[in-house]
């Protein structure tokens, strides 16, 4: 029997698999793969959706766990997601506050135990291709970087060869944001500091990126889906583009390849490719 093709997406809140995965969880779903969305924890010190802010008066964590986890429902649908887990780890919050410290949180749990749970996954769903956080998690966060860890550990740990990407955002696509962003009327204030662009600039680097993978059609699904995580502010920015800005310069995802055992960037030797799945099918 053929095995079926499957793709494994780790994040660690509810919202995380739109921004970066969205389109080609909507994509490969629409082409009859296999999508496995792994969603770390509930989300709790997220915005509440009256826009209560974390650690503010009336913040209750677990009613914006319970309203995040049917935003991530909804988003799902969307997407055309075939299976969600929720591993159901607590929030750890931003780097940096007191709730990392948290012995239920999802940063003080064991990498090992994590990655075991994963690892089980893997072994039931068989993905071909594996797709989490860079190792600072993207920006940093204690959960990403968490999801990280776990997830290698998983994949080194399987039977089978497996394809491991991080999400990535191109340096050059940063460069181009942050110069049209004004005339789209969008506020970036929530993405960098007074002084950005910093050095180094935001976003991976160019030629380390293995795949830029077009998501056609399934952009305004992307777009419905970030609509559905509505309560959280950190989407504002990317919910400010108009749609047909957003069409244009949402419709392509990026990632890079890496070699499991080494965790070295595989860099590519010419354009990146087109298909997560490219050698796979």
């Amino acid at each position: 029997m053929t095995r079926r093709l499957t793709l494994l997406a780790v994040h660690a809140h509810p919202d995380d698999e739109v921004t970066g995965t969205g389109g080609i969880l909507a994509r490969y779903a629409d082409e009859g793969m296999r999508t496995v969305l792994v969603t770390c924890t509930g989300g709790e010190l997220g915005d509440a959706p009256d826009g209560t802010k974390p650690h503010d008066p009336g913040h209750d964590p677990e009613a914006v766990a319970r309203h995040r986890h049917g935003e991530l429902a909804a988003a799902c649908g969307i997407l055309g997601v075939g299976t969600l887990v929720e591993l159901g780890y607590r929030d750890s919050g931003m780097r940096g506050w007191p709730e990392n410290d948290d012995p239920r949180s999802f940063w003080r749990t064991p990498v090992g135990a994590v990655a075991d749970r994963i690892a089980g996954l893997i072994a039931k769903h068989r993905p071909q291709v594996v797709v989490t956080y860079d190792p600072d998690g993207g920006y940093g966060h204690p959960d990403h970087i968490q999801a990280h860890r776990a997830t290698v550990a998983a994949v080194r740990a399987a039977d089978e060869p497996v394809r491991l990407c991080y999400t990535a955002w191109p340096r050059s696509w940063f460069a181009r944001l942050i110069a049209e962003a004004p005339r789209w009327g969008v506020d970036l204030s929530a993405w960098f500091d007074d002084d950005s662009p910093a050095d180094p600039p935001p976003g991976t680097p160019d030629e380390d990126l293995g795949f830029v993978v077009p998501i056609g059609r399934a952009v305004e699904r992307k777009r419905l889906a970030l609509l559905a995580h509505a309560s959280q502010s950190d989407n504002g920015p990317l919910l400010q583009i108009p749609p047909a800005v957003f069409h244009a310069e949402m419709n392509r995802e990026a990632f890079v390849e890496v070699a499991p055992a080494s965790l070295a960037v595989r860099r590519p030797g010419g354009p990146p490719r087109d298909d997560l799945f490219d050698g796979l099918r």
